[in-house]
C-alpha cells in the first residue's frame, strides 16, 4: 500500500490574493475616512462662517460699514487685517471668543499679529465689494487651493 503525505501550506497564489484583498479593504476605509474627515471640517466650516458673520454685523451695527477689503495684499495680510478689525469691536470680539483656538493662529511671524485658517490650516480669505449687501468668507477647501471647484463660501 502506498501512503500519502498530506501537505500543510500556503501556496504563493492564495497568500497573494489575500494580500490583494487586504489592500482593497485598507484602500476602502481609508477612503471613507477621509471624506468623514472632510465632512466633518465642512461643518466646523460652515459653523465658524456663521460665527465670522455674525461678528461682521456687530461691527456694522458699530461702526456703519464693513471692514475695509484691500485687492492689493495677500490673504494672510487680509485675514490679519479682518482679524484684527473685527477684535476692535467689544460685541464682535465676544463672538470670535466662540471660534476654536485651533482656527485663530500666528503663522505670519508678526508676534501678537493672529490670522483666521480653516480646518485645512489654510487662511481664510475676505472679499467685500462697496455697495454689495454682504462680505464673503471663502475657504480653499479640502485640496487647500483657492480658485478650484472644492473651494466654500460663506454664502
Amino acid at each position: 500500500m502506498k501512503s500519502y503525505k498530506h501537505k500543510y501550506g500556503v501556496t504563493l497564489v492564495e497568500m497573494l490574493i489575500v494580500v490583494a484583498i487586504i489592500a482593497l479593504l485598507a484602500t476602502m476605509v481609508i477612503g471613507i475616512a477621509t471624506r468623514i474627515d472632510n465632512q466633518s471640517k465642512e461643518r466646523a466650516l460652515k459653523n465658524t462662517f456663521g460665527l465670522l458673520e455674525g461678528a461682521l454685523q456687530e461691527y456694522y451695527e458699530y461702526n456703519g460699514k464693513f471692514p475695509e477689503y484691500t485687492v492689493d495684499i495677500g490673504r494672510v495680510e487680509r485675514s490679519e487685517i479682518l482679524y484684527r478689525e473685527l477684535n476692535r469691536i467689544p460685541s464682535s470680539r465676544k463672538i470670535l471668543e466662540e471660534i476654536s483656538d485651533s482656527l485663530i493662529e500666528d503663522k505670519s511671524g508678526t508676534p501678537g499679529v493672529l490670522e483666521i485658517y480653516d480646518p485645512w490650516k489654510v487662511e481664510l480669505d475676505y472679499r467685500y465689494v462697496a455697495g454689495n449687501n454682504f462680505p464673503e468668507l471663502i475657504s480653499a477647501g479640502p485640496d487647500r487651493d483657492f480658485n478650484t471647484p472644492d473651494d466654500i463660501t460663506g454664502r
